[in-house]
């Protein structure tokens, strides 16, 4: 029996481990078989506080996870597969083992909708990105492409404007979805130059970036753009399809009620799984925290 099952390893997963055995509770982790979530991917961090230099992805989630180890946390490096909260203690099961919790925080993140072109899937932190505010200095003086239509999109492509030479903006539609204002100051920007009604089909080069295929949607043809890098702005996949009880919102994302918890008293949520709107490390791992604390709360009361 443990006191908190944790479901996910990335920030927000790892964090929560870290908080909740050092309050002494017994803690299990439900890592996956890839563990460590998205910076697993990511090449080096800039942003994540305490690290002057930065810090390659992978080895601060090393870093994550030995913490938590350290304090006693119990890792299994298993995919989950099911939860049932319908009665106490909760039943969480990954491949074909089943273990039974007090709490459960669920922090299975949110996974980047690719454009799932040839040439794309290997160049991933070789010249393309999901995050400006995470990459955009290692563009500096070079020319990107945002491929989008909404807010992010126009986001992307503005915080990339203020360190790229030039930044072109590739939508499949004729029109953008995003908001009016969000049109306007990109728009505005001189740096920022727009493709409507294409799409990219091939990403070129060897062990990075080099060039783009584009396809024209009305016209038929394809032509190759030269571009050091690509940044992939068209929504994010919540994981959230394994839980058949908890509460979602609109856009799939996991809906945060009252101190971090789910619709299921004692089940709390944290990270990408339930966060749209930020989408960074730093603020994975705050709410980690802060649905540890809660978690101990709750513990500490019954």
């Amino acid at each position: 029996m443990y006191d908190v099952i944790i479901i996910g390893s990335g920030p927000a997963g790892l964090t929560a481990a870290i908080y909740t055995t050092r309050a002494d509770l017994r803690t299990l982790v439900i890592a996956g078989g890839k563990w460590g979530g998205q910076l697993m991917l990511t090449t080096l961090v800039e942003n994540f506080p305490g690290f002057p230099e930065g810090i390659q992805g992978p080895e601060l989630m090393q870093n994550m996870r030995k913490q938590a180890e350290h304090f006693g946390a119990e890792f299994v490096d298993e995919d989950f597969t099911s939860a049932d909260f319908s009665q106490k203690p909760f039943k969480i099961t990954a491949s074909d083992k089943t273990y039974e919790g007090k709490s459960v925080i669920i922090a299975t993140g949110a996974d980047t909708k690719w454009l799932e072109v040839p040439g794309e899937k290997e160049k991933i932190g070789k010249g393309i990105s999901s995050c400006a505010p995470c990459d955009a200095v290692f563009f500096r003086n070079k020319n990107v492409i945002v491929v989008g239509g909404g807010d992010s999109a126009m986001e992307e492509a503005l915080v990339l404007a203020k360190f790229a030479s030039s930044v072109t903006i590739v939508h499949r539609k004729d029109t953008f979805k995003a908001s009016e204002i969000m049109q306007k100051r990109v728009k505005e920007n001189p740096k920022i130059k727009i493709i409507f009604n294409s799409e990219i089909t091939e990403v070129l080069g060897e062990n990075k970036v080099t060039s783009v295929k584009i396809k024209n949607n009305k016209m038929g043809q394809v032509s190759e753009m030269p571009i050091d890098g690509i940044f992939v702005a068209i929504g994010h996949m919540p994981n959230t399809s394994k839980f058949k009880d908890i509460e979602l919102d609109e856009m799939g994302f996991i809906k945060v009620h009252d101190h971090f918890l789910t619709n299921k008293e004692e089940v709390f949520v944290a990270g990408d799984v339930h966060d749209a709107d930020y989408k960074q490390a730093i603020t994975a791992a705050g709410y980690g925290c802060a649905a540890a604390l809660e978690a101990e709360k709750y513990l500490r009361e019954i």
